[in-house]
């Protein structure tokens, strides 16, 4: 079981997951699963996600989905017919491991019933949420279980008030890809205060190298903010520009990030998540590093395993 970073009673106590998109960029493995859903190593991408909301000591995990992803609202559900089946065999570590995704939170799903973009799915929180803040935590990127991102997010929002992003150094020819925010020094190490944002600005146009990653603690007032939003970059309702407004009148801060983070969104990025995870495992490291040492000196020499010798 998840055991929770945070020592003490948080403000926040619940967590926005969005997972309604469509996962394009993995077809067709996606067609017909969630790309949450896909495994890395042996547990979907999005498991991840709610143990790292967990460990934390957010309890309460609102997931917005699409009408293509009940496997996600299965996965932590009970498997009473599964369960039954392993506890008669006496199969103890896989009956924990089947039962663990329904024991991480008070987990709720919710659908986006049209794709308009991450602004629209955080509003579609608004009625489970309240009035109260909230974290907002992106399936494709995963933090390294052994960060403690989320919850130093979750500490400067207590000293702070208003809203917190987490902010990562790209190189400039990466900084399209993402969100982009302009900062200045908040005399605390690590934390910055965020004065503007822009979403996938060109290299010449982005205010900085600080890009925005896919973590969240929000205040409440994001969701008039994305009342107020019309639909930015590709036709959706962007939650960069949300928090745009929200950072011109000085209630944004951010966490700068230097740690561990796997973006499973991109399929090279996936694949070395993937081998990454497997190398550390202690029940997998040691054969599957020995066999990898192998491959790739095969592949050095030109003769991978299962390969002909290449003609000279």
């Amino acid at each position: 079981m998840i055991v929770p970073h945070a020592t003490s009673p948080r403000a926040v106590t619940k967590a926005v997951v969005p997972a309604a998109g469509l996962g394009t960029r993995f077809l067709p493995a996606t067609k017909a699963t969630p790309k949450e859903m896909l495994p890395v190593v042996d547990k979907p991408a999005i498991q991840y996600v709610v143990e790292e909301a967990a460990a934390a000591g957010l309890d309460d995990v609102l997931m917005v989905t699409g009408r293509h992803k009940r496997a996600i609202e299965d996965h932590f559900d009970n498997a009473f017919e599964l369960e039954q089946a392993l506890a008669a065999k006496g199969d103890a570590i896989r009956l924990d491991a089947v039962r663990d995704p329904a024991r991480l939170a008070n987990i709720h799903h919710i659908r986006q019933g049209e794709p308009l973009g991450l602004g629209h799915a955080v509003l579609c929180a608004r009625r489970h949420v309240g009035d109260q803040p909230f974290a907002v935590l992106l399936g494709d990127d995963l933090i390294d279980p052994r960060e403690t991102l989320l919850s130093r997010m979750l500490d400067v929002r207590d000293r702070h008030a208003g809203s917190v992003i987490a902010l990562m150094e790209v190189p400039p020819e990466q900084i399209h890809l993402y969100g982009c925010a302009a900062v200045e020094a908040s005399g605390e190490d690590g934390v910055v205060r965020v004065t503007g944002l822009v979403e996938k600005p060109s290299r010449m146009d982005a205010p900085s190298s600080y890009a925005v990653i896919g973590r969240y603690v929000l205040d409440p007032a994001v969701f008039d903010a994305l009342e107020r939003t019309p639909p930015g970059r590709g036709g959706e309702i962007q939650l960069t520009d949300a928090l745009q407004e929200l950072a011109a009148g000085g209630t944004v801060h951010g966490v700068v990030f230097d740690g561990l983070r796997y973006d499973t969104g991109d399929k090279a990025d996936y694949l070395r998540t993937v081998v990454r995870l497997a190398c550390e495992r202690d029940d997998l490291g040691p054969e599957f590093t020995a066999w990898l040492k192998e491959f790739v000196a095969g592949l050095e020499e030109g003769t991978g395993p299962g390969r002909r010798p290449l003609a000279a």
